[in-house]
């Protein structure tokens, strides 16, 4: 298979991406509304989102379901970090699995963290891991979402600033999708006209009323972001107003297509 297909089959040029992450198992260990970590594929697989960011184990669990529904992509997490906790590193970051593996398993693109609030020991041992990624990557022809990210820190202006910055040094390392915390509708439009690599952007923890995930999606699309990763704001809230979300966000992202 291509880079070109499986970036395709990851961002489909019709639409913006839904993708809903449910890999949180990894870190936080059993969390509410993923008790059952096979649970939500079937649940929201109807849901008209495009994909799923999944773990090693989520991927072997279901590759049947996946079989039934082939428009469904998957994304494989093939890291893990902690203490997520800690606001000036101390945490470990450490692969789980390989770019080969998941080659093996048939998944569409692999996703690593990429947490900059650590040493600078540390920084230079993530930046090599990272583009050792990056080689095996382009050498099976599968993208990589690297998503950068200030550990532990409260969404302060100071900290989007910071992860504005460590975006362009993933850009640097070859990344092919970057994954970042929604930094507001202007510096989306800017990060996206001025790395010119697709860019997705994460929902993060429950939090705030319904519409303003949705509020947030729409600057997103307008900004030119090719995908939307929402989990926690969907699946920890009552079903009748989780689907209510994804119904209003899936509208957004079929309200614009791509020329590629």
């Amino acid at each position: 298979m291509s880079m070109e297909y499986r970036m395709r089959r990851t961002l489909p040029s019709d639409r913006v991406a839904i993708i809903m992450p449910v890999d949180h198992g990894l870190i936080f260990n059993r969390i509410e509304g993923l008790e059952t970590p096979s649970a939500p594929f079937a649940a929201w697989g109807d849901k008209d989102v495009t994909g799923f960011m999944m773990t090693p184990g989520q991927v072997k669990q279901t590759g049947a379901f996946f079989a039934r529904n082939p428009h469904l992509t998957r994304v494989l997490t093939i890291d893990t970090y902690y203490d997520v906790a800690t606001l000036d590193g101390g945490g470990s970051h450490q692969l789980i699995t390989t770019v080969e593996e998941a080659v093996r398993m048939g998944v569409d693109a692999v996703k690593m963290l990429f947490p900059w609030n650590i040493s600078r020991a540390e920084q230079a041992a993530l930046a090599k891991r990272v583009g050792d990624v990056v080689t095996a990557c382009d050498a099976w022809d599968i993208p990589l979402i690297l998503e950068p990210v200030i550990m532990g820190a409260p969404r302060t202006e100071e900290v989007v600033i910071q992860e504005e910055k460590v975006a362009r040094i993933a850009y640097d390392l070859g990344a092919h999708i970057i994954k970042i915390a929604f930094p507001g509708e202007e510096r989306t439009r800017r990060l996206v006209d001025e790395l010119k690599i697709p860019l997705v952007i994460a929902g993060g923890p429950l939090a705030g009323d319904p519409s303003e995930t949705v509020d947030a999606v729409a600057q997103t699309i307008r900004a030119g972001a090719r995908g939307v990763i929402v989990g926690r704001n969907i699946w920890q809230r009552e079903t009748d107003v989780a689907e209510k979300v994804v119904s209003e966000i899936a509208a957004l992202t079929r309200s614009v297509s791509f020329d590629d």
